[in-house]
């Protein structure tokens, strides 16, 4: 058996990995790579990355050269250039158990009554896998009042749809009482989070983060936990979204805040800041400043960030589960559902207006980026965290923040998102015409009335409130929890209920589908939305602020154009994205900001249904175990209808 898989097994003549080492360095080649990866859990010392199944390769990572994952005697690598889409180690099988229960939570000094948890903690259980590990998660709900379903966010799930975790498309909600056990295999490598999918729930506490060790695509001696930035409400945000009351929020960093930031009285014990503690030197190599890898998590209800540290700058290596070429910021923007792997010298430079100051401490900051967000009162507010050298230090920092941060609400800078591994994109096989460059088009629209679509949609996108439209096509989309997508694929697409908004792509597996994503009125408060795609990663072709769609003003770009799974769609503006229909299933498309998701922005990819519907026989362990899932829920559901106010879904 190889051990090389292109999620199968391939004998080793066949193993186009990364090139060849650029550098060399004495390695005592094991029987067996079984390691500690560099960026493991420092509180979890039994976590160990296990390639049994690899004899004769040897872990090659090292502080001057976190490129190389793992290689042989004949000199062969899976490292930072090896195309993930198509190759990953052999790993081993995890397993973790979730515990979803109803509890209180103090995250600011103000009580927060209506938290659901996992495993009793807010964020939830840092899970951490290797690259080509085999992750297997049981989830429990011993919530009262509650189903859900459990997102594991970026994983491609590649031929496993009914792991993707979205209630009303791949599985329905697990019951209060019920279990449901996830398994999905990790082709890709890097920073992410898991969340409930069940309407907004995950902004009551149900999120945690994810990591899949693999290569850097730059050197680093030390990493932090994972940081989950978030905004944060009193009040359940069921309440928020019966009442339609978004304000009164603070900002947590890993579940900590104080509402004292944001003129609030605390009526509870305020936790203790959020704090990095930064070491100047590493051991090994006194000679130059130690180098710490940051992993950054935006999962909020609806506020995109802006992120600085005073005095410091951001090499910035990664974007969502992509590895990029490294480029420097004083500042990175993270939209909601976006991850950037970040790598800080613990060197403090001064800037031209923040000297750097004596006691060696220094505000972590989070800004709300402009009009993307409820923005708290008070100066200061975004003072979230502290980055110390004195570990003894207990003082507030005096340091100033970075001058000409931009808050706009907006991506980061197109052309620096260089993925290490390029993809050369291939014509639109959804092409109207045969001289069209992109696809369809979908419009994002506000209470879009009958008789005013606009010119070149083809399909729209959904709308951003509950109210029927009298335009059959122009309706967001409310899945049946009771019945979901996925007990649908050998049906005719339509045959499905118009406000599930399954769009069918039927294409091959090298083949490319485009899709416009447009919005076009300029006069919405919300500056940019940041619209997040199951299933895959997708190239961005083209990203445009303050400008309307016109076919005439596509310039795509097809040589490894920036890729991830969530991009901001600028309002008044759009984006043109790609990916290729190389994953059979149904595939939610929305809105991450949740309220905006809970009213239906919103659709399904239905992809290769025919090919779908073959993986998901009715009478394999998989579709069993669904209609199980599904039995549970409706006879809960029978019993409870009374809970439903009746929104999306998702």
């Amino acid at each position: 058996m190889s051990p090389v898989s292109e999620y199968g097994f391939h004998h080793p003549a066949q193993r186009p990995l990364g090139p060849p080492p650029t550098h060399t360095h004495e390695l005592d080649y094991g029987h067996y790579p079984i390691f500690r990866p560099p960026a493991a859990n420092p509180g979890d010392h039994d976590f160990v990355c296990d390639y049994s199944a690899m004899e004769g390769w040897f872990p090659c990572s090292i502080p001057e050269n976190r490129e190389c994952w793992l290689r042989n005697k004949e000199g062969q690598e899976f490292n930072i250039h090896t195309n993930y889409e198509k190759f990953a180690p052999i790993g081993i099988t995890r397993h973790y158990t979730l515990n979803i229960t109803d509890g209180a939570f103090n995250a600011d000094g103000q009580p927060f009554k209506t938290a659901k948890l996992f495993n009793e903690s807010y964020p939830g259980p840092w899970l951490e896998a290797c690259w080509g590990d085999t992750v297997n998660i049981t989830v429990i709900n011993n919530m009262s009042e509650n189903g859900t379903s459990i997102h594991w966010h970026g994983i491609r799930q590649n031929q496993t749809m009914d792991m993707d975790g979205v209630n009303g498309i791949t599985q329905c909600p697990i019951a209060p009482g019920q279990n449901f056990t996830y398994s999905f295999k990790t082709t890709q490598y890097g920073t992410s989070w898991y969340h409930s999918h069940y309407s907004v729930q995950y902004a009551d506490g149900l999120q945690g983060p994810l990591t899949i060790h693999g290569p850097s695509s730059a050197p680093f001696d030390a990493s932090k936990r994972p940081l989950l930035m978030t905004d944060w409400s009193h009040n359940s945000a069921f309440q928020l979204l019966f009442n339609r009351n978004w304000g009164n929020k603070t900002i947590l960093l890993n579940g900590a805040g104080n509402v004292s930031h944001y003129g609030y009285t605390p009526t509870l014990k305020v936790p203790d800041n959020y704090v990095l503690h930064f070491n100047k030197t590493p051991t090994d190599k006194p000679t130059r400043p130690k180098r710490y890898l940051l992993r950054l998590i935006n999962t909020s209800f609806d506020s995109t960030f802006v992120f600085s540290i005073d005095n410091h700058w951001l090499q910035i290596v990664s974007a969502d589960f992509v590895p990029i070429e490294p480029y420097y910021n004083t500042s990175v923007l993270i939209g909601i559902g976006q991850r950037y792997n970040v790598i800080v010298e613990a060197n403090p430079l001064a800037g031209d207006d923040n000297p750097i100051p004596e006691d060696g401490n220094f505000w972590i900051r989070t800004w709300i980026a402009d009009n993307c967000g409820i923005q708290p009162g008070g100066a200061g507010y975004e003072e979230t965290g502290i980055l110390r050298y004195d570990n003894t230090s207990t003082s507030d920092p005096t340091s100033r923040p970075w001058t000409r941060i931009s808050k706009a609400c907006s991506d980061e800078t197109y052309s620096s998102l260089r993925p290490k591994i390029p993809w050369y994109v291939g014509p639109a096989a959804n092409a109207k015409k045969a001289d069209d460059l992109a696809g369809e088009q979908f419009n994002v629209t506000f209470d879009r009335t009958a008789g005013t679509r606009p010119e070149f949609v083809d399909y729209p996108l959904a709308l951003f409130s509950m109210q029927e439209s009298a335009d059959p096509d122009f309706r967001p989309l409310q899945i049946n929890y009771s019945d979901p997508v996925m007990m649908h694929l050998d049906s005719h697409v339509n045959t499905f209920p118009r406000k599930w908004v399954v769009i069918p792509e039927d294409y091959t597996e090298e083949q490319w589908v485009y899709l416009v994503l447009t919005m076009e009125d300029s006069s919405i408060a919300t500056r940019a939305h940041p619209i997040h795609l199951h299933g895959h990663d997708f190239a961005l072709l083209q990203q445009e602020e303050n400008q309307e769609y016109h076919p005439s003003r596509l310039n795509l770009t097809l040589d490894n154009p920036p890729r991830r799974d969530v991009v901001l769609l600028p309002t008044g503006g759009f984006v043109v994205i790609a990916f290729k229909a190389d994953n059979p299933g149904s595939w939610l498309m929305h809105c991450h900001i949740a309220r905006h998701a809970s009213e239906g922005l919103a659709l399904q990819i239905l992809e290769r249904q025919s090919d779908a519907n073959k993986l998901f026989p009715w009478d394999s362990p998989n579709m069993i175990e669904a209609n199980r899932v599904c039995d549970d829920w409706k006879s809960w559901h029978e019993e409870h209808e009374d809970l439903f106010e009746g929104d999306s879904g998702i």
